[in-house]
């Protein structure tokens, strides 16, 4: 197979980011100004993390493109690392936020539109009933909480190289000695990550089945696939064993839908028919407004409510005052109604598959002992020859270094990927010439490696 030149690819990559810093004169001028009252010139230091140096500074954002400080045109196959998988400001969901924002924006009171947006989560995921929250980050803390306090367990179980937000219980990695340690880029984990979390690796049933004998484990967290450590696709009756194993050893099961949604309108919990005691979802369900739901059980809701002292309910550590507020709430009824829709992925799913036959065909031309995944309207490449089994195989096959360029090399040329890796989303807005233009640019990004 085809091996990449390094001392090429370093050259390549200093020629893009010259390039970069000199058609981006205002964003650089922006970002460097941003310096003296933002910590590292971001609003969130996430936004340190892309290639060229500095972030584009973005001025307006439609459908599937955007346009940069200096009046740059750009397919966006980012879209807001998921936040923005409707199109960015899409008409229906932005009629239903200013009509609510006239309206009022909170209230600490429901609204009609919350049982709407209650009845489509429970239609699309099976799951009775629900509860709003901000992000998923809060739905998915909210959920560990209800887990310990229903089982009497201490733990949870998530697994190696997983991203479920800011959780602190899951801000971890499994080191090669098979310890538990705070995930690299932890900062000021508040406990030994080994007193509240047990980890294995993804797709290995017999691991999970040790780590869950030990009879402390209250729920399991995981995504359907793994998605933010690449994807890491389910083996064949994998979801069969996990659902059985956490049956048998008395375990809530939790599956984190938030990237997952990406394979149709019930994520994979409908596509792929899994039975989940919990649901928890975050990011696009807003149309980017900041909306997260749960759903539970009828079992599980109970218990919860039977244990809930009303006059205590506000200090349970479950909720917060924005959480459920009308304007998010208007914006989770217009975006499942109108926009992630059937209809929605009939068009988003086909143009992931365009894309990653586009790169596959690149790929082979080149002779490069590459791969590509798909996972509904999401795809990516990797720089390994097979897909990862697991995080930790994931995480071994990580090119920083290569990543930077194919990133960077894309961004000059009026294409954002995700940052975080080689993934593109697809929007309801994207459409087959965004997708032919990334494959043009891939192919030419692959020729200037390959000399």
């Amino acid at each position: 197979m085809t091996i990449i030149d390094r001392t090429r690819l370093r050259e390549l990559s200093e020629a893009e980011t010259t390039r970069f810093a000199e058609t981006h004169p205002r964003s650089l001028e922006l970002s460097q100004r941003a310096r003296r009252s933002l910590v590292a010139g971001v609003p969130m230091h996430w936004m340190m993390k892309w290639a060229g140096g500095f972030p584009l500074f973005v001025t307006e954002a439609r459908g599937a493109h955007f346009t940069d400080a200096d009046g740059l045109d750009h397919i966006d196959l980012c879209l807001g690392d998921t936040g923005a998988m409707t199109g960015h400001s899409p008409a229906a969901s932005v009629a239903a936020i200013i009509d609510q924002a006239q309206r009022g924006i909170t209230t600490m009171l429901p609204s009609a539109a919350a049982i709407d947006v209650g009845d489509e989560l429970t239609r699309r995921f099976g799951l009775p009933l629900w509860q709003f929250a901000l992000t998923a980050t809060d739905a998915n803390r909210i959920v560990v909480r209800i887990a310990r306090e229903l089982t009497g367990r201490p733990k949870i179980l998530v697994f190696n190289g997983c991203y479920h937000g800011t959780v602190d219980e899951t801000m971890v990695r499994l080191g090669d000695d098979g310890v538990v340690r705070p995930r690299p880029g932890s900062v000021g984990p508040p406990v030994d990550p080994a007193l509240t979390t047990r980890v294995c690796e993804f797709n290995d049933l017999a691991a999970m089945e040790a780590e869950l004998a030990h009879g402390d484990v209250a729920l399991v967290l995981a995504e359907p696939a793994m998605t933010n450590v690449g994807i890491v696709l389910p083996h064949d009756g994998y979801h069969t064993g996990l659902r059985e194993l956490t049956r048998q050893h008395g375990t809530l099961l939790c599956l984190d839908e938030t990237h997952t949604l990406c394979c149709g309108i019930g994520g994979a919990t409908r596509a792929w028919g899994l039975e989940p005691d919990i649901v928890t979802m975050g990011k696009p369900i807003g149309s980017g407004v900041p909306s997260a739901a749960y759903g539970i059980a009828k079992s599980i809701a109970d218990e919860i409510v039977a244990r809930t002292d009303v006059d205590t309910a506000d200090v349970g550590g479950i909720g917060g005052t924005l959480a459920g507020n009308v304007l998010s709430v208007a914006a989770m009824a217009a975006t499942l109604t109108e926009v992630l829709t059937e209809r929605a992925f009939e068009i988003t799913i086909p143009l992931a598959d365009r894309f990653a036959t586009g790169v596959e065909a690149v790929i082979a031309d080149g002779g490069l002992d590459w791969h590509v995944a798909r996972l509904g309207c999401r795809a990516e490449y990797r720089f390994q020859p097979h897909h990862p089994h697991n995080g930790g195989e994931a995480i071994a096959s990580d090119d920083p270094e290569l990543d930077g360029f194919m990133h960077l090399f894309a961004l000059n040329r009026g294409i954002l990927l995700t940052p975080f890796h080689n993934m593109a989303l697809m929007s309801p807005d994207t459409t087959v010439t965004d997708i032919d233009r990334h494959t043009e640019v891939f192919a030419e990004a692959v020729a200037m490696l390959l000399g």
